[in-house]
């Protein structure tokens, strides 16, 4: 990323998401212009390949771009990213005329994608999907209903994981138009945290597209591939959601009179916030770790090949796994320096905590990513690392 495009992030950043946010902490509209604003800087999905027409950033430079705009709100952070998980597979695995289609548009109007895999019985267990896709001549319907999925009212496309009616044990992967017949937005869900991102309950009534626009591949292998880059974004998010907590823990010390001067002062508060920027120093470099080898794969003239082997990457597990933990540790010994008021919706503390719980639940839960490692590379001796 230029230098250039680094300070237009963080004016950004400074002008839409500082100072007094208490709408993006709350259920409300679409926060549209400031979407408009972000598109301005010219780095709306900023992952988006040269030759489609988008920027053709890294992964690795992604991550310096999500810590910057999950510093003023991760909510924010995740809306404008979380786009990278249907658009990579469709980059990845979908036909020349879907690319042209859908992610040329992505490039050139700065809009959204939505994934749609998770399902009420099929959370984490993806096997157990139950939305299913039956061919008609020579279009596929869908029917089912799909639990979460962020930026699904107002995306160009959806990407849909669903089993066959042929063969149950068989996943597809096949890209919906949103305005498409059939596609209903049930709820917008109520969340915790990241209230400024919109995530929603979709239903798939006798929904009808073209069989091409169907992707190459086994549709759970395909989801896998694409989660690896917003794993490790996922994982970026908590990085400058830990930098503001720090900075707010600094700037509370600074004024907090503690035992005749100031909480500063005090060699507790300073082990503390060492321990802290040690911790915020590793979850930075697991995570540009992890995306160098993402885009190492990526610069390849067999990409495609190469993740459909490999599926989920370790990196970009252990990352995810490790930021969430250490944010969430950052996060909880932040709150207990404000004391009470930490506990309450007076300091930003409160809303930071909220936020950064999502990055050990979205995408796969602490649990189900530890039996994840245990499958994938402890029990097969040769990937152990």
């Amino acid at each position: 990323m230029e230098p250039q495009d680094l300070e237009i992030l963080r004016t950004f950043v400074k002008n839409e998401l500082g100072g007094d946010n208490t709408q993006l902490d709350s259920i409300s509209e679409k926060p549209l212009p400031l979407y408009e604003a972000f598109r301005a800087t010219g780095l709306a999905n900023w992952w988006l390949p040269a030759e489609l027409g988008g920027r053709g950033v890294t992964l690795e430079d992604g991550v310096e771009i999500v810590n910057e705009i999950a510093y003023g709100d991760a909510g924010v952070a995740f809306t404008l990213f979380v786009s990278i998980l249907g658009s990579s597979v469709v980059q990845l695995y979908g036909s020349d005329e879907l690319k042209d289609r859908y992610l040329k548009r992505m490039a050139a109007g700065g809009t959204f994608s939505a994934a749609l895999g998770s399902e009420r019985d099929a959370g984490s267990e993806l096997n157990r999907i139950g939305t299913v896709a039956a061919r008609a001549g020579s279009d596929l319907v869908l029917t089912g209903e799909k639990f979460f999925a962020t930026n699904a009212d107002f995306a160009d496309f959806l990407l849909v994981i669903a089993k066959t009616a042929d063969d149950p044990d068989d996943y597809l992967a096949i890209v919906v138009p949103r305005d498409a017949p059939g596609v209903n937005i049930i709820k917008r869900w109520d969340i915790n945290g990241l209230r400024a991102s919109h995530t929603y309950q979709v239903s798939l009534d006798n929904c009808r597209v073209p069989a091409t626009n169907q992707l190459s591949g086994s549709g759970l292998r395909l989801l896998e591939t694409g989660l690896n880059a917003s794993r490790t974004l996922i994982a970026a998010t908590a990085i400058g959601v830990a930098r503001r907590i720090r900075d707010h823990c600094m700037d509370y010390a600074r004024e907090k009179h503690f035992r005749g001067g100031y909480l500063l002062e005090s060699p507790v508060f300073a082990q503390k916030l060492g321990q802290m920027e040690m911790q915020i120093d590793v979850m930075k470099s697991h995570c540009l770790k992890a995306a160098r080898e993402y885009d190492e794969i990526m610069t390849g003239s067999d990409a495609a090949k190469v993740f459909s082997r490999k599926g989920t990457l370790k990196s970009a597990l252990t990352a995810k796994m490790f930021c969430g933990q250490a944010g969430w540790d950052i996060a909880s010994t932040g709150s207990e320096m404000f004391g009470g008021l930490g506990y309450t919706s007076e300091l930003p503390i409160g809303k930071l905590l909220r936020d950064m719980r999502y990055v050990s639940i979205v995408e796969g839960g602490d649990d189900v990513l530890r039996e994840l490692l245990f499958s994938r590379y402890v029990i097969p001796v040769s990937r152990r690392s």
